[in-house]
């Protein structure tokens, strides 16, 4: 195995789209080691995780997944980062993406700027929450792990929303 990742598989949940206790299932602080299964579903906890709620749940409609897509390429690109796959659905996003960084400033910039470019091209609010606190960044060892995250980011989805696949160069 190599000293170092291949690539991270990244997801992140829009705000208050994936709230603990939701079926079929989530991970806490308290519950998220390697291999650990997910906690259960639990309405009472999902209505509390709700009432707390400072904004209301954030969706990304056409423009705002078009928005958040082409934000995650110009990163990227910015970064010098290898991206293979991008899929901005109606309440997460996956990436795979090779990079020098720790995946966890890999998300958080993914999020930052996209959250800077809602707001500049769509008019939103500053204070408007659109993303969890944190998300899955999980390391992708092999050649196969990354062929099997990138088909599963773009075909894996149900119908495609805004995607994005790395095209190989002909050799």
């Amino acid at each position: 195995m190599p000293a170092d990742p291949i690539a991270y598989f990244i997801s992140f949940t829009a705000y208050g789209t994936w709230l603990h206790g939701r079926d079929p299932g989530s991970v806490d602080r308290d519950h998220n080691a390697y291999g650990m299964p997910v906690l259960p579903s639990d309405p009472v906890r999902e209505l509390a995780e709700r009432d707390q709620l400072r904004d209301p749940p954030y969706l990304l409609d056409a423009d705002r997944r078009a928005v958040v897509l082409a934000t995650a390429r110009e990163v990227a690109a910015h970064r010098q980062w290898r991206l293979w796959a991008v899929h901005v659905r109606t309440n997460h996003v996956h990436v795979v993406v090779s990079a020098a960084d720790r995946p966890e400033k890999v998300m958080a910039d993914f999020k930052a700027y996209a959250s800077r470019r809602l707001r500049e091209r769509l008019g939103e609010p500053a204070d408007r929450k659109r993303w969890t606190e944190h998300g899955s960044t999980r390391y992708l060892w092999t050649e196969d792990q990354v062929a099997e995250k990138v088909e599963y980011v773009v075909t894996g989805q149900g119908e495609p929303m805004a995607v994005y696949r790395l095209s190989e160069p002909e050799a």
